[in-house]
């Protein structure tokens, strides 16, 4: 892959305020796939659908990038495992020289509804270990985030194989649309910016 080279080749060598990094939180490996844990790999994956890209597997995480409206966006989704997604990110913001405000992540939520998306520039882990190490890495929680709602229709003690567990065929079915919806939120963040996307899509 072209990105790859490029890669090899170049260190950045100050702050870009046109690049931004787009992470999409998941676990690697088949058994993870298509799981609701994984939803902000799914997110990435279509956006690098819709943009003809191919990931490459590279440190930490299959990166790719494209230029959108004079911007670059760098995709990430981290082979770390949930649980240190913060060093993949710390790596890649580190290595691409990339502003603190200029990060983006994608992640489940179980407090929304299915299908429902929030974004939020700041805000607790809520016990989801993802965002718990991110903020251990940077040691704030200050970045911004795509919460995209998996629901909980699980019973009591039921938490992880629920998160962990695939979707069924109701859940699937309102996928398309939301992940659409996320991927326009991606792009309007680094348009227009988090608090207009936030205004514009942000449900009431």
């Amino acid at each position: 892959m072209i990105f790859k080279k490029l890669f090899k080749r170049r260190k950045a060598s100050k702050i870009d305020p046109m690049k931004y990094l787009i992470v999409g939180l998941g676990n690697i490996g088949s058994e993870y796939r298509n799981t609701r844990h994984n939803i902000g790999f799914d997110v990435l994956d279509e956006l690098a659908k819709q943009e003809k890209l191919e990931f490459d597997n590279l440190r930490y995480g299959a990166v790719t990038q494209y230029k959108f409206k004079g911007r670059t966006l760098i995709l990430l989704k981290p082979s770390t495992y949930m649980n240190l997604s913060g060093k993949a990110i710390r790596y890649w913001m580190q290595q691409e020289k990339i502003n603190p405000e200029n990060l983006l992540v994608v992640v489940d939520d179980l407090a929304l509804p299915l299908a429902s998306l929030r974004m939020r520039q700041k805000g607790s882990d809520a016990g989801h270990n993802g965002l718990k190490n991110i903020q251990e890495v940077f040691g704030h929680n200050n970045y911004s985030r795509i919460r995209f709602g998996i629901g909980n229709n699980f019973s009591r003690g039921k938490q992880i194989d629920y998160v962990l567990g695939k979707w069924d065929e109701s859940e699937l079915a309102a996928l398309p649309q939301a992940i659409d919806s996320a991927i326009a939120m991606i792009k309007g963040f680094v348009t227009i910016g988090p608090a207009a996307t936030m205004s514009q899509y942000n449900k009431k």
